[in-house]
């Protein structure tokens, strides 16, 4: 047996040898008596020479107070030993005002004069060869600590894992500038660690797990052994899911993934096929398919990403006034050990940067994005695919080649343990509003982990909210008609100078619940019985599952929105004909809103602003969205027509968290009274439409409660009247023009369009007759509808004449058989068509609906209707 030293090497004996008996054991001391005891002099005098060099990040942030337990000892577990990792995990544990680890145990339990273990050992060099690490199944330093609470009762030592990552990078089989220089999967020497550490040791992580107790372990009563095996196994299992959260899964290069993808078995028929339709040799569909999956596939590259790091931070610090981001820590905690997949709302070009930024400022690995093929532009092009995007077609139809080759690519980096972000909505919300869904990218990742269910799938959804959109000027000229500009290299470089110039507020960042897709498939897929699936194999649940799985996304990013100073601006102002408010006035709305939104919560994962409407006003005129005029009689504050065309976006990121008490707002517009349980009963028969147009979370029964509770609340801040207190309990608004009066029209503007649109699709309907229309006529001659009345009489949202809205509609009357198609795909309807649209009325006053009942065209010009 070796020597004892306090040195920080390897433990001297093998497993299989006998632990000798640990030595007697003083009473126990607490750490905060070793965190004040003296180290060693080399431990010291190694500890100053490395300082300048390392910069650690510590997880969790508060771990000194909430991971250790004062009255126990403490002993941390590394992956493997080192010197570097002991002085790493001792000026970490400085910091932390933590027990040092090169102070011994009390009573020096391990023998070695240290307060730590590890699993494994770093080769002593590089350069020989025949060095072989001993055959260990655990750490002898453990099963003497084990051996010791057998031996004293009373004794219970707190085993704390740390794991140490010195520069965040995957691992490369091709490029040695990246494994010698980065963190890896591979154990490396002591002189590649010293060059990682000189040049990556200011990007150190150390993350401190929960504390282990020992005597809980021991009071099992197993076989000493086996509970030796159990607690290493337990332990490997937590550094490996760690190091694959924090650094990724082990990469292959670009042309082995491709190489696989070439070799799968789907893949080459898919070759084989385009071979015999083409009648061209199988070397050249070979050929064609690998020029696919070589523009397809990502091309990971660590300095690229750490690069563009240093890069973007004074970038970000100087056009955004901070980036926040919530509920980060639910998901690391929910990670570990799972295929991550990140389902981000998508606004701007922005998104794709920001969110894997963050994430490796976090000390999470980026993600492989989904981009599309219009991004991949010289120069810029090659930047995102070494920062992990992949490309894709903005269509797959009529090229089965490329379909089987992309399909194949995202199997195998969802068998490889890749993490994904991808954007389910196909493209960016030019409204403000979550799109529908498209399920093609679900569906793969899906048909994926049946192919091969080994490792479970996460989707974490995620809403990004901005202030102001770099992108507003293009999306004004699309909402207007122009056509979409086409992304180039030199329309990026010219627009660089205003994007550097311009003040773009704050950007928030939340992450939503995550969606298991096990929990889902459980759910939808009961006849499943968890072996693979064969890649022909299509179930007849897939389908629905697919779907139920995107609708949920969408519904846990609306659950996670953030209300910022421009939302809540918006609501107010674009509810006034002129889109301008007394100073007073715009206070009060605000303040209003504000506390109808923290008096009854969306959900836990919703976040507001803390700003007061005194500062939000400040802050609105700061970015230049506010205009201030003078007056005596007090200032107004109002915006220009461009500007309210773009708060309308900002309004309708929010508009889902006001549905309830917009919806009892606009039943007050044109009715002086109404019983709660007319409120509720209309309530109900309109939710299912707004539930698909804005993803609410709710059921029925539910949103009906919440729209009494929210008429508590229009009761207790005067907005209405309670006329009596019997079952029906009416319900009446103010009279004149009060200030009541006036706020009660500002919260129920927020949906009112919503509701001209139904009446429109609904007028439409009835004023061809059932049998007359097709579901595409009918929206086309809704959308000619929306944009006349919006044109002759009141200017509305963009999203007014929106043709997707008008489809979304007209399928949910298809599913709750209002309408039905005859044999020629013709819609009909009966008497329960003519109900509703009585109960509309209610909501619309009569002089709207005369005007949408007169602009509504008829079947009878097709030459209009089905223009676009």
């Amino acid at each position: 047996m070796s020597e004892q030293n306090s040195l920080p090497f390897p433990d001297g004996q093998p497993s299989g040898t006998a632990v000798p008996p640990p030595p007697a054991s003083p009473p126990p001391a607490g750490p905060a008596s070793r965190a004040t005891a003296k180290r060693p002099l080399w431990a010291r005098l190694l500890g100053r020479l490395a300082d300048p060099w390392l910069d650690l990040k510590l997880e969790p942030a508060d771990l000194g107070g909430r991971s250790v337990d004062d009255a126990r000892p403490v002993c941390y577990v590394l992956e493997d030993y080192g010197l570097s990792n002991a002085l790493i995990l001792d000026k970490a544990c400085r910091q932390a005002g933590l027990p040092s680890p090169l102070v011994p145990l009390p009573g020096d339990l391990l023998g070695r004069k240290r307060a730590y273990v590890a699993l494994s050992r770093r080769n002593a060099s590089p350069l020989i060869p025949d060095q072989r690490p001993m055959a260990r199944t655990h750490s002898d330093s453990l099963a003497r600590l084990l051996q010791a609470h057998r031996a004293q009762p009373g004794l219970d030592v707190q085993l704390v894992p740390v794991s140490i990552f010195v520069g965040r990078a995957p691992d490369r089989q091709s490029g040695w500038f990246s494994v010698l220089f980065s963190e890896n999967w591979a154990l490396v020497g002591r002189f590649r660690r010293l060059l990682a550490i000189l040049l990556n040791g200011r990007d150190t992580l150390v993350r401190f797990a929960e504390p282990i107790s020992l005597r809980d372990n021991v009071d099992e009563g197993l076989p000493p052994e086996r509970t030796v095996r159990k607690i290493s196994r337990v332990l490997r299992a937590h550094f490996r899911r760690i190091r694959a959260a924090i650094i990724g899964p082990d990469l292959s290069t670009r042309r082995l993934l491709v190489d696989k993808v070439l070799a799968a078995d789907t893949v080459r028929e898919a070759i084989a096929d385009q071979a015999r339709r083409d009648q061209s040799k199988p070397a050249d569909a070979w050929r064609k398919a690998h020029a696919y999956a070589w523009e397809i596939a990502a091309d990971y590259s660590h300095p690229v990403v750490r690069s563009a790091s240093f890069i973007l931070t004074p970038i970000w610090n100087r056009i955004y006034r901070g980036v926040l981001v919530h509920h980060l820590d639910k998901l690391k905690e929910a990670a570990p050990g799972h295929e991550v997949v990140y389902v981000p709302s998508h606004r701007s070009h922005m998104d794709y940067l920001l969110l894997s930024y963050l994430l490796y400022d976090r000390g999470i690995v980026p993600p492989h994005i989904a981009a599309g093929i219009n991004l991949n532009l010289p120069v810029v092009g090659t930047i995102l695919r070494k920062g992990g995007a992949f490309f894709m077609r903005r269509s797959f139809r009529g090229n089965p080649l490329y379909s089987a080759v992309f399909t194949e690519y995202v199997a195998q980096l969802v068998s490889g343990g890749y993490s994904l972000e991808y954007f389910i909505e196909g493209g960016r919300s030019r409204t403000g509003r979550l799109l529908q869904p498209k399920g093609g990218m679900i569906a793969m990742t899906v048909r994926a982990f049946l192919r091969q269910p080994t490792r479970p799938v996460l989707f974490q959804p995620v809403y990004i909210g901005y202030e102001k959109l770099m992108e507003g000027n293009s999306y004004l000229d699309e909402l207007s008609g122009k056509a979409k500009t086409k992304e180039s290299i030199w329309s990026l470089l010219w627009g660089i100078p205003k994007v550097l110039r311009s003040n773009y507020g704050q950007v928030v960042v939340n992450f939503g619940e995550p969606i298991h897709l096990s929990a889902m498939l459980g759910e939808h897929a009961p006849s499943w019985d968890g072996r693979p699936l064969a890649e022909d194999q299509k179930p007849s649940w897939l389908a629905d599952t697919v779907d139920t799985l995107a609708q949920n996304i969408q519904i846990r990013i609306n659950a996670a929105a953030d209300v910022n100073p421009i939302n809540l601006l918006a609501l107010a102002l674009l509810s006034t004909p002129k889109h301008a408010m007394g100073e007073g006035d715009l206070l009060a709305q605000i303040a209003l809103s504000k506390k109808l939104l923290a008096e009854m919560p969306y959900s836990d994962r919703v976040t507001m602003t803390p700003h007061s409407p005194e500062e939000i006003i400040a802050h609105g005129e700061e970015i230049g969205v506010l205009r201030r005029t003078a007056h005596p009689l007090g200032d107004v504050l109002s915006v220009d027509g461009d500007t309210a065309v773009l708060l309308s976006y900002f309004r309708n990121n929010v508009v889902h968290l006001f549905t309830a008490s917009s919806w009892i707002a606009c039943c007050f517009q044109h009715n002086r009274r109404m019983s709660r349980r007319t409120l509720v009963r209309l309530g109900r028969s309109v939710y299912p439409f707004l539930q698909a147009e804005l993803f609410l979370p709710w059921s029925e029964d539910e949103f009906a409660q919440r729209i009494e509770r929210f008429a508590d609340a229009f009761v207790q801040e005067g907005l209405l009247l309670q006329v009596n207190d019997d079952e029906d309990g009416y319900l009446q608004r103010n009279q004149g023009q009060s200030d009541e009066v006036f706020r009660l029209r500002a919260i129920g503007h927020t949906l009112q369009q919503a509701f001209e649109r139904y009446y429109i699709a609904i007028s439409v309907l009835v004023k061809n007759g059932p049998g007359t229309l097709g579901a595409a006529e009918l929206e086309s001659l809704c959308q000619l509808a929306a944009q006349r009345l919006s044109l002759l009489y009141a200017p509305a949202a963009p999203e007014f004449f929106d043709k997707s809205l008008f489809r979304s509609f007209i399928q949910k009357m298809r599913e709750l058989r209002l309408v039905w198609p005859d044999e020629n795909s013709k819609l009909l309807f009966d008497e329960r068509l003519d109900a509703w649209a009585k109960d509309a009325k209610v909501i619309l006053g009569r002089e709207l609906r005369h005007t949408i009942e007169r602009v509504s065209p008829e079947a009878a010009r097709p030459e209009a209707a089905i223009q676009e």
